[in-house]
């Protein structure tokens, strides 16, 4: 299973996990946060997600979500990424993460195309105009 880990401006990476664990209704397993706190030092938050990383990835890789590219959290990224084992996408949005966590089951590979994708289709204009079938 490819485990996920939110790293983020605080406090984004433990609301994306709340919200997940409210949709799946348990928290899911090996997704972990670290919220980076304004002047935290980059080399401590390269340091807490290498050990994230080691705690989280069972050999199917991990996927390291961060928010805004270019920002402190995606930059502490770049040392720790692993072309099919450590994959960093940014730009995290709920749909993203849900359609990450459906997947993990699947390859590196797959985890970070289902994710991009929920992300892509999960941001639609919403006006009176649209009509959703009752479910």
């Amino acid at each position: 299973m490819v485990g996920i880990l939110l790293l983020t401006h605080a406090p984004l990476g433990q609301a994306f996990i709340d919200a997940a664990t409210h949709v799946f209704r348990n928290r899911p397993e090996r997704l972990e946060a670290i919220d980076v706190n304004a002047d935290q030092d980059t080399g401590e938050v390269r340091r807490l997600a290498s050990e994230s990383i080691r705690r989280i990835d069972d050999g199917s890789g991990v996927l390291v979500m961060t928010d805004v590219m270019g920002g402190t959290p995606s930059n502490c990224t770049l040392p720790l990424c692993e072309p099919g084992h450590v994959e960093v996408v940014a730009g995290i949005s709920l749909p993203m993460l849900l359609r990450a966590l459906t997947y993990r089951n699947d390859t590196i590979d797959v985890v970070v195309e289902m994710a991009l994708a929920g992300g892509q289709n999960g941001a639609v204009r919403v006006d009176n105009r649209v009509r959703l079938s009752p479910t």
